[in-house]
């Protein structure tokens, strides 16, 4: 029976695989710290075989390209041996939601969902750290050393004088070159993590100001390619000046690029606002309904020769082009809609020739623009005000994103059973966005939220009011806010049903969904693994420690963390309902879509001591498409030996594992 291997993906060992694949030649073998064969590639021989192409040595060419660059792509790609543990304590309806909350570093926490959500998550927004001149939170092993980075950028010589003003370390202010390296080698693995994660027709949106927009673009640009941006979309953040010496910031920035191209469009329409309704009216009482007017004309250099003509309107007045212009219509065509009273000359009749577009005939949307003006996007002081307003009156939040903001960006993105991810997630502005949207128009959006449990500010409101880290003020919005939310939706339901037993009610009144919004999110914890260390190192077992190591286990870890971590190695989806039964006086449990263990459930899963041979055939006539079980759970040898053959009898498709 197979172990679990309980760790994330060796990305370098798969790139490697796929270089052979390509070039078996270039593929050799070195040596291990501890003496031990690993599969390498030699680059001299792939130089050789692309050579026709290569850009070699010190040669110019175009890139990005800082201190620490190579080790941030390295420990993007180095696997790591954690696991995520659940809490139900902290979480809200957790046997039934399908969103997750996951708290600890977001490096690791990637790393952690590449083989449950590759390639499914439709949705990305990251609100990343402005460069203020601080330090970061996210201290990574791959950051630049001083020393080295002196060297590398010439501050320093190789013996290690100093070149350069030492000062400019102390400062630490977005001048010192280090502080842009350090931004840099935070968010660049996190980036080509989050690809990964992507659906092909997958956008991804994040928040920056202007210390670091440029460096963001040409990063994101490596990472996803030049040529799958999509915008970069300028947030009207405020509406008064700022009292600043120079320029007063009114916006930033949020850059969206694309994981592919694809048949399908980048961004979908936005329904029309209230002041883009207002456009429509009828003042010619047109039987066709609600209109307003657009240019008949166009540029002339996108024109035929068809397009070029004088129109003679009902009262056989002739409007000429301007200079550089020409008709949208061939004349025939124009000459119909104009017989049809589709074309518009004002209430006189002697104004320029104008189409109208019907509200009822066209699509209701609007393409997105690149400004999001304040008016439909909010700001950042009434965004601080409401979330202010949902903590009883406490700012436990400085800069919180205005969740009109982020409904914008989801219905541009989304559809109704998309995964959105926020890996950024401060105050869970994302997920509080998501909720409502689904309360709003019914949809089945399932959010992922990642957050560090950053300390807060001992002098700030939110650690006065009992909050210590940013991870609790998130999950205490989205519960706050979810509770809020369904109120609103149940009152909204309430009034619908009055509604409808009223025949007076206006058939133009758009119907409140009736699927309440999942307001519950599951809390799974970064952690290390369940496993003690022999599990991956078994040479390392003397006979001396083999009596302390009969179980394999971490002291402290129960039966549900082990379940997570067999999810996560699987590849199972987090938020799968999770049943539980006894059998024959052992806890099993069931993870499937249906909820019902009875029907072929997606996994079996018993981390109990003393199986036998007739607990094992009642389970495998369950037929479960995965099982495992825990190395030291059997009876007996006999039992671990014949558990394989009583599947094969009883249920031959179910795939078994061992911790």
């Amino acid at each position: 029976m197979q172990r679990l291997d309980l760790q994330t993906p060796d990305f370098t060992s798969a790139n490697i695989a796929r270089i052979a694949e390509l070039f078996p030649n270039c593929v050799t073998e070195k040596k291990n710290p501890d003496g031990t064969l690993k599969r390498a590639i030699d680059f001299d021989l792939l130089s050789q075989e692309l050579s026709h192409d290569l850009v070699e040595g010190p040669q110019e060419r175009y890139r990005l390209d800082w201190p620490g660059k190579r080790a941030a792509l390295a420990l993007a790609n180095e696997p790591i041996r954690k696991t995520l543990r659940p809490n139900r304590d902290e979480s809200v309806n957790f046997d039934t939601t399908q969103n997750l909350y996951l708290e600890g570093d977001n490096l690791d926490a990637l790393k952690l969902l590449q083989e449950t959500y590759l390639g499914q998550v439709k949705m990305m927004y990251i609100d990343p750290p402005y460069n203020t001149g601080n330090d970061f939170i996210y201290e990574d092993d791959f950051t630049a050393e001083k020393e080295a980075y002196q060297r590398g950028v010439g501050e320093k010589d190789d013996e290690g004088n100093r070149m350069m003003d030492e000062e400019r370390w102390k400062q630490n202010t977005t001048s010192n070159g280090r502080f842009h390296s350090d931004w840099l080698s935070m968010i660049y693995p996190r980036l080509k993590l989050a690809r990964n994660l992507l659906a092909d027709d997958g956008l991804i949106f994040s928040s920056i100001d202007d210390n670091e927009l440029s460096n963001l673009m040409k990063i994101m640009s490596e990472v996803f390619g030049d040529d799958n941006f999509v915008a970069n979309f300028a947030w009207e953040k405020r509406t008064n000046r700022e009292n600043r010496k120079t320029v007063s910031y009114r916006h930033d920035s949020i850059v969206c690029f694309r994981k592919a191209k694809c048949e399908a469009k980048a961004l979908y329409q936005l329904p029309l606002t209230e002041r883009a309704l207002g456009d429509y009216k009828n003042p010619d009482n047109d039987s066709r309904g609600l209109w307003k007017s657009d240019p008949a004309h166009a540029q002339a250099g996108h024109g035929t020769k068809s397009q070029f003509y004088e129109v003679i309107a009902p009262n056989g007045r002739i409007h000429h082009l301007e200079s550089g212009r020409c008709w949208v219509f061939t004349e025939s065509v124009m000459k119909q809609k104009i017989e049809d009273k589709m074309i518009y000359f004002g209430k006189d009749g002697n104004g320029v020739p104008r189409i109208k577009t019907y509200l009822e005939s066209k699509d209701r949307g609007l393409t997105p623009e690149t400004i999001l003006f304040s008016e439909d996007a909010s700001t950042n002081e009434e965004a601080k005000n409401s979330l202010k307003e949902l903590f009883d009156g406490i700012a436990v939040f400085e800069t919180p994103k205005p969740t009109q903001l982020l409904s914008i960006l989801l219905r541009v993105s989304t559809k109704a059973n998309d995964v959105v991810l926020d890996f950024f997630s401060g105050s869970s502005v994302t997920a509080h966005a998501v909720m409502q949207l689904n309360a709003d128009d019914g949809g089945k959006r399932r959010h992922i939220m990642v957050q560090l449990p950053e300390p807060c500010d001992e002098k700030s409101e939110a650690f006065k009011a009992g909050y210590k880290t940013i991870a609790e003020i998130g999950k205490e919005r989205i519960r706050r806010a979810g509770k809020k939310i369904l109120e609103e939706w149940q009152a909204k339901q309430a009034k619908e049903k009055s509604k409808e037993s009223d025949l007076l009610t206006p058939s133009s009144e758009i119907p409140v969904p009736h699927s309440p919004p999942d307001i519950g999110f599951r809390v799974l914890k970064v952690d290390s693994s369940n496993m003690a260390d022999v599990y991956y190192q078994p040479d390392e077992l003397t006979q001396d420690t083999l009596a302390l190591h009969v179980d394999n286990l971490k002291p402290g870890r129960k039966p549900e963390d082990l379940l997570f971590q067999v999810l996560l190695d699987w590849g199972v989806d987090l938020a799968l309902p999770i049943t539980e039964e006894k059998i024959k006086g052992r806890r099993v449990f069931f993870v499937d879509d249906s909820g019902e263990p009875a029907a072929h459930p997606a996994l079996a899963a018993c981390f109990d001591t003393g199986l036998d041979e007739d607990f094992v055939k009642i389970l495998a006539k369950r037929a479960p498409l995965r099982a495992v079980f825990r190395d030291a759970g059997y009876a007996s040898d006999a039992v671990k030996i014949n558990i394989e053959q009583i599947f094969k009898a009883l249920s031959p498709h179910t795939e078994l594992k061992t911790l």
